[in-house]
């Protein structure tokens, strides 16, 4: 089965074409990536701009028409947190569900937390034991963790890189201020996520998805060796703490140059660094591996398990 997952999220709009069969894993065909950053078309009334609409709905096309080349067997269209919350969401999901042809799925944070913990566990298999699995992205933190494929306890808290650098980092370069009243919001908004999850047993393996967690790996983490052509990342919570303050100094553009840092995530990854160093430290989690796989792919693991 060659299946389309669209993934229609809070900073870009993503197409992932797999060949998908029972017992093997699933290969990537053709993809495609458009950066919208739906949080800069966000109005005062929550909704999103006409302009913001006019690019959502022009990254979709572009993603179908690649669907329709790849001879798609199945669409398999989601939303997350930009679409969710926004007041004009119904009318941009009905008019997206038009052009791909098929009804998009609107995930809940615990939907998004759930089907990235399911993915990472498939990735790191059972030997990895108790896993606690991190994803920031534009919108949402979704923080979920347990033993077996079905986490026993997955939240998602509104802590996504977009979100937070609109709503509290507005200086370029970052003000120092600023980022502290950004750090007190985090420990703030996570302290009863902390409470909930301390009551659970410590995790064996502590894992991270999404661009802005690979993005802060590749400039603060190092490498791993293992078998096969996948990149393995690691990441230290103390290299990550020397890098914020570094990052909030550089402007938007000066960014650009170091590691890992794509023009689509310089200016949200001074947040996403913040919420990353302080999730880090909520959870008392020295030491990170980065997961390749997150929501699409768990998506996709979802789909197959049900054929």
């Amino acid at each position: 089965m060659r299946l389309g997952v669209l993934d229609i999220g809070s900073n870009t709009v993503h197409l992932a074409v797999v060949d998908a069969a029972p017992g093997a894993r699933p290969v990537q065909a053709a993809g495609d990536r458009t950066v919208v950053r739906v949080m800069q078309y966000l109005r005062p009334d929550g909704s999103i701009s006409p302009d913001g609409v006019a690019a959502l709905l022009a990254a979709v096309e572009s993603a179908t028409a690649l669907a329709a080349a790849s001879h798609v067997d199945e669409m398999l269209p989601m939303a997350t947190s930009a679409l969710r919350e926004a007041t004009n969401g119904p009318e941009i999901l009905a008019a997206i569900s038009a052009l791909v042809g098929t009804q998009v799925q609107v995930l809940s944070g615990v939907d998004e937390a759930r089907l990235t913990f399911l993915a990472a566990r498939r990735w790191h298999g059972w030997a990895a034991g108790r896993l606690l699995v991190l994803d920031i992205g534009g919108g949402s933190l979704e923080i979920a963790a347990g033993l077996d494929e079905e986490p026993e306890l997955a939240v998602s808290v509104p802590l996504g890189a977009g979100r937070m650098t609109r709503e509290h980092l507005t200086s370029d370069p970052t003000d120092p201020e600023q980022v502290e009243g950004l750090r007190a919001h985090v420990r703030e908004t996570l302290a009863s996520a902390v409470v909930a999850f301390d009551a659970l047993p410590a995790p064996d393996h502590v894992v991270v998805t999404s661009k802005t967690f690979r993005s802060l790996a590749r400039l603060a983490g190092q490498k791993v060796d293992v078998v096969g052509p996948d990149e393995r990342w690691r990441m230290r919570r103390g290299q990550l703490s020397d890098w914020v303050p570094r990052l909030a100094r550089i402007d938007a553009e000066g960014r650009t140059a170091l590691p890992g840092i794509t023009p689509e995530r310089t200016f949200q990854i001074v947040a996403g660094a913040v919420v990353a160093e302080e999730a880090l430290r909520a959870f008392g989690v020295d030491e990170v591996e980065v997961c390749p796989w997150a929501l699409r792919e768990g998506a996709i693991l979802r789909r197959i398990d049900r054929i």
